[in-house]
């Protein structure tokens, strides 16, 4: 699991360090009567809560592109996140807001945008408008109410 561990230290760069965001990746090993094989698990904690769970969020709900409910869980996503971390880590700070990402088939960028501290607070308020998803909007409240109290500087 090295590159991981180098792609998630890359990630912790850009994240806003006074939020405790952080995002792990496992694969658990798994056997069976019909043989073993590696399950994968990404999250990202805010505090002590998940705010994103791959795949326990997305079992049971089609993804797009796909006409049936996924099961556990499609082998190829583990390195499409990875590959989504990657080209997000690769984009000019100027195009993160207005960059759209086609593969992002699990709400990961506006997470990533919320916590990034390339976005600064004069940001947020397009952010929020423009994301309805959940763990985005914690992450943000989080880095508001960070800068609130004086915890968090631009």
């Amino acid at each position: 699991m090295r590159r991981w561990s180098k792609l998630q230290r890359q990630v912790y760069t850009i994240i806003d360090p006074t939020i405790k965001f952080q995002i792990q990746c496992r694969v658990y090993a798994m056997d069976s009567e019909y043989g073993s094989t590696g399950l994968p698990r990404y999250w990202i904690t805010l505090g002590r809560e998940t705010i994103w769970d791959y795949p326990r969020q997305f079992i049971d709900t089609p993804h797009p592109g796909r006409t049936h409910p996924s099961h556990y869980p499609y082998g190829t996503d583990i390195g499409a996140i990875s590959e989504l971390l990657r080209e997000y880590l690769d984009t000019p700070r100027q195009e993160l807001l207005s960059r759209h990402f086609e593969n992002d088939h699990w709400g990961l960028i506006n997470i990533l945008r919320a916590a990034d501290s390339r976005i600064g607070s004069r940001q947020w308020p397009r952010l929020m408008k423009k994301t309805h998803n959940i763990a985005a909007l914690k992450v943000l409240e989080r880095r508001m109410s960070r800068k609130a109290f004086g915890i968090y500087q631009d």
